[in-house]
C-alpha cells in the first residue's frame, strides 16, 4: 500500500463520519435518548386522613374505575343519627350513589380514576311485597353500561346497603323482576366485559 493510500483511508473515513452526523445519524450505537416516556395512570393515592373522613360523615368506600379496573377509594357519607336500619340502608346506598356521580377529585383525575355512573339517579327502598333488603334504582340495571353496574354493584356490596353474605338486590323503579348481584374478583378486573353474576330473586 502507497503512502497516499494509508493518508487517504482515515481521512474518507473521518468524511463519512462527519456526513453522517450531518444526517442526524450517529456514528456509534449508543441508544439516543428521546426525553422522558409519557407518564402512565398509577391507580394509587395517598390515604386521607381518618380524622378528616370522619368528620365528613360515616366512613365508605366506593369503586371508580381505572387502567379498565375497578379501584376502592375513600369517600364518606352522612346518615342522620338515630335512622332506623331500613332507613339507613337506603340513605347509604343513595349516598354512594352520590358520590359515584361526582367527577373524581383533581388528584384521582391526575392519577388515572374515572367514572360511568351518570349524574340524578336515585336508589329507594323495597316496594310492597319485595323482599326487605331489596334497593329499586331510578335507572333498571339493564339500562345501565356494564362499567356503571359493575361500579355500582361492588360498591354497595361492600357497604352497609349489602345483605349479609355482601350481595345486593337491586332492581328498577317500576315492579318489575329484581336480581340478586355479586362482586367477583373478576368483576373487579374486567368490569367492561364480566358483569357481576346475578340470579332472580322471587317476592319477598
Amino acid at each position: 500500500m502507497t503512502v497516499r493510500r494509508v493518508l487517504a483511508f482515515p481521512l474518507l473515513t473521518g468524511v463519512l463520519a462527519g456526513m453522517l452526523a450531518g444526517c442526524g445519524i450517529r456514528a456509534t450505537e449508543v441508544p439516543t435518548d428521546f426525553g422522558a416516556a409519557p407518564s402512565r395512570a398509577r391507580c394509587s393515592l395517598s390515604e386521607p386522613e381518618i380524622s378528616t373522613q370522619a368528620s365528613r360523615g360515616v366512613p365508605v368506600r366506593v369503586f371508580l374505575l381505572c387502567g379498565s379496573s375497578l379501584v376502592a377509594v375513600d369517600r364518606a357519607v352522612r346518615v342522620p343519627d338515630g335512622a332506623p336500619d331500613t332507613q339507613r340502608r337506603v340513605l347509604v346506598a343513595q349516598g354512594l350513589l352520590d358520590q359515584l356521580a361526582e367527577t373524581p377529585e383533581p388528584a384521582e383525575k391526575e392519577a388515572g380514576y374515572t367514572t360511568d355512573v351518570r349524574g340524578g339517579m336515585s336508589v329507594r327502598g323495597p316496594r310492597p311485597k319485595d323482599p326487605k333488603d331489596t334497593l329499586r334504582l331510578s335507572t333498571a340495571p339493564g339500562d345501565l353500561t356494564s362499567y356503571a353496574l359493575a361500579q355500582l354493584v361492588c360498591t354497595f356490596s361492600d357497604s352497609a346497603a349489602a345483605e349479609g353474605d355482601g350481595s345486593v338486590i337491586l332492581g328498577g323503579p317500576a315492579a318489575g323482576p329484581l336480581r340478586r348481584y355479586e362482586c367477583t374478583d373478576e368483576v373487579r378486573t374486567r368490569p367492561g366485559t364480566k358483569e357481576p353474576p346475578s340470579s332472580a330473586v322471587t317476592e319477598g
